[in-house]
């Protein structure tokens, strides 16, 4: 039988990430490059062996924009509270409409400084991020935040790692 203070001595409150892009021209430039390629279509043909397909040197530019859409990802890493603070963070942004468990508004940026662990962030600065960044990606951040602390923990199946290790052992 486990003994409860061994057990608690190497429990960790659940953690989750979020990875957000915040180069929004990047993410343009990205999504303009990815028109373009699409746009010339199937039909060339070279007129000499010393031609090249317009297209290669395209999706070159294409490659390298993901990258840099890639490379311009935030992390951002999210610890559940503990119980008290749950419960003191909840009711301290009740609902304005009877049935709701928070006021939305008021909850989600003071959940999110809350338990953001890297990078740390006040209520003030969260208000700042919101203002750049898009409903999407606040809602991303939100749900980070919100399943660090209500999300039930398990280990997450992997369908990119099983595949890779599944054609490397011929499914044996």
């Amino acid at each position: 039988m486990p003994d409860i203070s061994e057990i608690l001595k190497a429990a960790k409150r659940p953690q989750k990430s979020v990875f957000l892009c915040l180069a929004g021209d990047k993410q343009a430039e990205l999504e303009r490059l990815e028109k373009e390629l699409a746009s010339l279509g199937d039909a060339w043909a070279p007129g000499s062996l010393a031609e090249t397909d317009p297209k290669k040197k395209l999706a070159g530019r294409v490659s390298a924009a993901r990258k840099a859409v890639r490379d311009s990802e935030v992390e951002f890493r999210f610890e559940a509270l503990g119980a008290k603070a749950w419960s003191d963070l909840l009711a301290a942004h009740p609902p304005k409409k009877k049935g709701d468990g928070f006021d939305p508004e008021t909850f989600a940026p003071a959940l999110i400084a809350a338990c953001a662990i890297d990078p740390v962030m006040t209520v003030e600065q969260v208000g700042e991020l919101f203002d750049v960044l898009n409903h999407a990606q606040r809602d991303t951040l939100w749900q980070g935040a919100f399943e660090a602390n209500t999300e039930a923990t398990g280990i997450p199946f992997s369908l990119t790692a099983s595949g890779i290790l599944d054609s490397l052992t011929a499914g044996k």
